[in-house]
C-alpha cells in the first residue's frame, strides 16, 4: 500500500460494534467491490467496498467477510476469505495478501481462500436463523450496475429461501457516522496533503494559467505525498464557471480579474478530505469580490459553531439559511420584499445559495450517516456555504472539514489559509 495502514485493533473494535447490533443466531456477509471494466481489456483502478474495509482493513479485490458472533463453532464466528495467489498472479498483477498478512492487518484468526467459502458458509447458514446482507443505501446512490453484493443477495436468497433476511446498511450507517480517533487521524493526513496542494497552487496561479494546469499541480502534490490522488473529481472553476456547482471540465484559461473556485481534496488510506477555496487569479480581490468573500466566510464560521451534539442536520440547514439570508440582504442581492413574497419551500436566499451547507465525511466523500437523527460527538462534517452570482460573473464557496466534539469542534483544515489577507499575501510573496 502507498499509505500507512491502521492497526488491526481498530478493525477488531469495529467488528465488535457491528456484532453487538446483530440479532441472535445471525450471520452477516460483506463482499469486496468488483474491478470495473473500461473498454477492450481495460479496467478502472480498484476501490474497496467501504463497509468491508471498515470492518477488516483489507484493501484487495475478491474478498468476503463472514461475521457470525453466536456460531457454536468458535472458528466460524469471524472468517475472512481471500483470492488465492500464485506465481502467475504475482508476475502479472503483483503481490497479494498472504494468510499471515491478512491476519496481521485485520485481526481475524481464520483466514481462508475463496475456494473454501461455500462449505463454511453453508455450514454457518445451517446454524443461523437470520442473514445480514449489504447494499448501497446512500440517499444519493444511483446504482446502475450489478455489484458483487447484489449478485450474492440473489444467489443467497435462491439457495436459502426460508431464512430471515436483514439489512446491514442501517447498522453500518450508524457506526461509520461516528469516527474513531484512528480514522480522524487518517482524515487529518488527507487534509494536510490537501493543504500542501493548495499552498503549491497559491504560488503557481497567475493570469493565463489554465484550469487543467492547476489540476495537474494538485495531483502532483497529492501523489508525491502517498495519496492515491483526488478524493473526487476536482472542480477548478474560473470566472462564471464557478456558478456551475459540479463543473469538472477544467479546460478554460484563468483571466486577470477573475476568481477561481477550487473544490478539491486528497484521499489517504481510503479516507477523504473535501476542501473549497476561492482565490483571485490576479492575486488581489476587487472590492465587490472581497465583500462577498467576507460574507461567505462569516457564514462558514457561524455554521461550524452550530454543528453540535443534539442538533439535527435539517434544523441546522434552516438556521444557516437565515444567516445567509441576512448576508444576502447586506450585499444587496435580495431585499425584504423578496423575503416577504418567497415560497417557503424555496426561500429567497436559494437564488444565490442553492445547496446544503454540510454533509458527513469519511470513507465516502458524501459519507453515510443519518440526516434526521441528532448529531453526535465524533461525527465529521464539511461546512461549505457559498454565494453564486451569475450576473456578476463569479461564485464563492469556502469549505472546511470539522470534527464535532462534546463542546465545540475541531477544524481539520485549521492550517489551510482561508482569510482573504493571508491568501493575498501568499499569492504576492
Amino acid at each position: 500500500m502507498k499509505y500507512t495502514s491502521l492497526t488491526k485493533e481498530l478493525y477488531i473494535r469495529n467488528r465488535d460494534k457491528f456484532a453487538t447490533k446483530m440479532a441472535k443466531n445471525s450471520v452477516a456477509i460483506f463482499n469486496s467491490n468488483d474491478i470495473m471494466p473500461t473498454n477492450a481489456d481495460g479496467t478502472m483502478k480498484f476501490r474497496q467496498n467501504n463497509d468491508l474495509f471498515y470492518l477488516s482493513g483489507i484493501d484487495q479485490e475478491e474478498t468476503i467477510l463472514l461475521v457470525a458472533p453466536d456460531c457454536p463453532n468458535p472458528a466460524w464466528r469471524e472468517v475472512l476469505f481471500l483470492r488465492e495467489t500464485n506465481e502467475h498472479i504475482a508476475v502479472w498483477e503483483g503481490h497479494k495478501y498472504t494468510k499471515e498478512e491478512a491476519e496481521a492487518a485485520s485481526g481475524i484468526k481464520n483466514i481462508q481462500w475463496l475456494s473454501g467459502f461455500e462449505l463454511i458458509f453453508n455450514s454457518v447458514m445451517a446454524l443461523s436463523e437470520r442473514v445480514y446482507l449489504n447494499t448501497n443505501e446512500h440517499l444519493r446512490a444511483g446504482v446502475v450496475v450489478e455489484t458483487r453484493d447484489a449478485r450474492f443477495i440473489k444467489s443467497c436468497k435462491e439457495k436459502f429461501p426460508l431464512h430471515e433476511y436483514e439489512r446491514a446498511a442501517p447498522i453500518m450507517h450508524e457506526l461509520r457516522a461516528v469516527k474513531e480517533q484512528e480514522e480522524i487521524d487518517q482524515m487529518q493526513i488527507a487534509c494536510d496533503i490537501t493543504e500542501k496542494g493548495f499552498r503549491r497552487v497559491l504560488s503557481f496561479l497567475k493570469p493565463g494559467v489554465t484550469e487543467y494546469e492547476i489540476e495537474a499541480e494538485f495531483i502532483h502534490e497529492f501523489i508525491r505525498n502517498r495519496s492515491k490522488g483526488f478524493a473526487y473529481e476536482p472542480i477548478i472553476a474560473s470566472g462564471p464557471s464557478a456558478c456551475v456547482l459540479h463543473y469538472i471540465e477544467n479546460n478554460k484559461a484563468c483571466n486577470a480579474g477573475e476568481l477561481i473556485l477550487l473544490d478539491v481534496g486528497a484521499e489517504y488510506g481510503n479516507y477523504n478530505a473535501d476542501m473549497t477555496r476561492t482565490i483571485p487569479v490576479s492575486g488581489r480581490f476587487t472590492k465587490r469580490q472581497r465583500e462577498v468573500y467576507d460574507a461567505v466566510l462569516r457564514v462558514e464560521r457561524q455554521a461550524a459553531s452550530m454543528l453540535r451534539p443534539g442538533v439535527t442536520i435539517q434544523e441546522y440547514h434552516k438556521e444557516v439559511g437565515l444567516i445567509m439570508q441576512s448576508e444576502l440582504v447586506g450585499l444587496g442581492l435580495i431585499d425584504q420584499t423578496d423575503i416577504k413574497n418567497q415560497d417557503p419551500n424555496w426561500p429567497a436566499y436559494k437564488k444565490y445559495f442553492m445547496h446544503g451547507t454540510s454533509h458527513h465525511l469519511g470513507l465516502d466523500v458524501h459519507d453515510v450517516g443519518t440526516m434526521h437523527f441528532p448529531i453526535k460527538p465524533g461525527m465529521v462534517f464539511t461546512v461549505e456555504p457559498g454565494i453564486y452570482i451569475p450576473e456578476e460573473g463569479f461564485g464563492i464557496r469556502l469549505e472546511n472539514n470539522i470534527v464535532v466534539q462534546q463542546e465545540g469542534y475541531f477544524d481539520l483544515m485549521r492550517n489551510i489559509p482561508i482569510e482573504a489577507e493571508e491568501i493575498e499575501e501568499l499569492m504576492n510573496s
